[in-house]
């Protein structure tokens, strides 16, 4: 499934303000903490917890978020289907990010292990 220019618009202009807690709910209601969460976050991204409250607080969009990353080498490992589309087929650069990002918090919220999500051996 291909995204379409308006999708990646779309997802372009949204802000990690307004996801971040959609992140939370998801994990913690699946009993996993926040903790982990941000974990996942500063796998991904290099962003530490006072980090990611400061681009809550700016109200970063994800294009900014993810232009002040230094996503990880090994961010090409993650793969599969999230919200409908297979990750590692996505073409357009920041959505695959941002798709990364919400299949880490959907491995997390599904019990996968810490050390699996971090694609670590």
């Amino acid at each position: 499934m291909q995204t379409t220019p308006e999708h990646d618009a779309r997802i372009a202009m949204l802000t990690f303000a307004e996801v971040y807690p959609h992140y939370v709910t998801k994990v913690v209601k699946k009993g996993r903490n926040k903790k982990e969460l941000h974990q996942v976050i500063e796998w991904l991204t290099g962003f530490d917890e006072k980090k990611i409250q400061k681009l809550i607080d700016e109200k970063v969009t994800f294009e900014t978020f993810f232009l002040k990353a230094k996503l990880n080498p090994n961010a090409c490992l993650i793969t599969g289907v999230i919200c409908g589309y297979r990750v590692e087929e996505i073409k357009n650069p920041l959505t695959q990010k941002v798709r990364y990002l919400d299949k880490l918090v959907d491995e997390l919220a599904k019990g996968k292990a810490i050390n699996k999500i971090l694609r670590e051996k």
